[in-house]
């Protein structure tokens, strides 16, 4: 069960129109791939895919389900809005426990004696058959997929306590004082039987948020419930904020990132559009970038990710950015540490974004973000951190 239906608020601007996991990433996949890859090369074959917020897209976007191979008649890929039962004024999913509680009768449509559940907005590669295997193996009722992070970052998550076999007795949410480093990653395995009984219970509490973290974990652990950590080693970026996501579009560029998109073991499944090869032109520059099919570059393209249909016009620099589908880059601008958003002009000799200074760490310094379908007019300036949702007029090179 793959919750996809955030709103991604913390992506502003590049959320306005479409659901977080739909966000493109990487060149050529959308952050939904990496969850569902991860199924089909885990060997699970039916999935619930619950959709809320601008839904649309999103659901274009996965069809069938045929480019991960879930395309089929017995199980695949289903797509599961909220909707209103009988009786009852339709709701959005409340929380995370509740799209669950309401799509129970999917559930036992396939009688299963585990369920996995799954955010649509993480990027990693990950085996869950090895997680379930764990999982039997120690007669758990849940298991929580768990990240060593370091203790000074530990405040941001959900911080699992664990004794000596791994057996989880507390459970904090963003502590300010955390007693260990092992965040949860938001992928759980419960047996189904146990999970029933606690999403039941859950519903019928008034006062509960209806919520895995805050309320299904903690219940099960208030009745000494087993629960197990189950310690995950590899590549994993929670990709809910602009920096986040610049940085984990910056790490595809890195051989050593752990996240080997060209390892043919676990491929990275995604709807891709027919596209004629990239082009560079005879005085283009092109240094340690991806370029996706379509792409026409004659200007300069330095440490960036570009996606299909991007143009790069002659005399136009692009270093330390993202751009996405269809993005225009004409004459002479300047485009540095941004994510301009699908099919959007920068006009020409126009500024997006700033380097930081020498003396200014990156992480402390903002992104540059320009929605999707504007247009930044010739010679505008768009600086540091600013956030664009609608077109900026030109003006006077400053």
């Amino acid at each position: 069960m793959l919750l996809a239906g955030g709103q991604g608020s913390r992506l502003h601007a590049l959320t306005s129109h479409v659901a977080k996991p739909a966000v493109p990433f990487g060149g050529k996949y959308r952050i939904i791939d990496f969850p569902l890859s991860n199924c089909i090369n885990s060997g699970i074959d039916t999935v619930g895919v619950l959709t809320q917020y601008r839904p649309l897209e999103l659901n274009a976007y996965l069809g069938n389900g045929q480019p991960w191979d879930l395309d089929r008649s017995d199980g695949g890929v289903h797509i599961l809005p909220p909707y209103m039962r009988e009786g009852e004024k339709g709701t959005w999913y409340k929380g995370t426990a509740n799209a669950i509680f309401q799509n129970m009768g999917f559930i036992e449509l396939y009688d299963p004696d585990y369920v996995l559940i799954l955010s649509g907005d993480h990027i990693y590669k990950m085996d869950y058959a090895k997680m379930l295997s764990f999982h039997k193996a120690s007669g758990a009722a849940c298991t929580i997929s768990v990240l060593e992070v370091p203790m000074k970052e530990a405040s941001r998550f959900g911080i699992m306590n664990v004794d000596e076999h791994d057996q989880v007795y507390e459970f904090e949410e963003k502590p300010k004082h955390p007693k260990s480093d092992l965040a949860s990653m938001g992928i759980y395995i419960f047996t189904w039987s146990k999970l029933k009984e606690y999403l039941m219970a859950d519903e019928a509490d008034e006062k509960s948020s209806n919520d895995f973290g805050k309320n299904i974990i903690p219940a099960m652990l208030a009745r000494q419930e087993k629960m197990m950590a189950y310690r995950f080693q590899g590549y994993w970026k929670d990709v809910g904020t602009i920096d986040s996501l610049w940085d984990a579009n910056m790490d595809m560029l890195s051989p050593e990132n752990g996240m080997d998109l060209y390892d043919t073991e676990w491929p990275i499944y995604a709807r891709t559009p027919t596209k004629p090869p990239h082009y560079t032109g005879k005085d283009a520059v092109v240094a340690h970038s991806m370029l996706t099919g379509g792409c026409e570059v004659y200007g300069t393209v330095e440490n960036s990710v570009l996606f299909h249909s991007v143009r790069v016009e002659e005399g136009a620099r692009v270093s330390y950015s993202i751009l996405m589908p269809g993005t225009v880059v004409k004459a002479g601008a300047v485009v540095e540490y941004a994510i301009i958003a699908e099919n959007t002009v920068i006009g020409q000799n126009a500024k997006v974004g700033t380097p930081p200074p020498e003396d200014v760490p990156r992480d402390d310094w903002g992104i540059a973000v320009v929605a999707q379908n504007l247009k930044v007019g010739d010679r505008a300036v768009v600086p540091a951190k600013a956030m664009i949702t609608r077109n900026v007029k030109g003006g006077k090179e400053k």
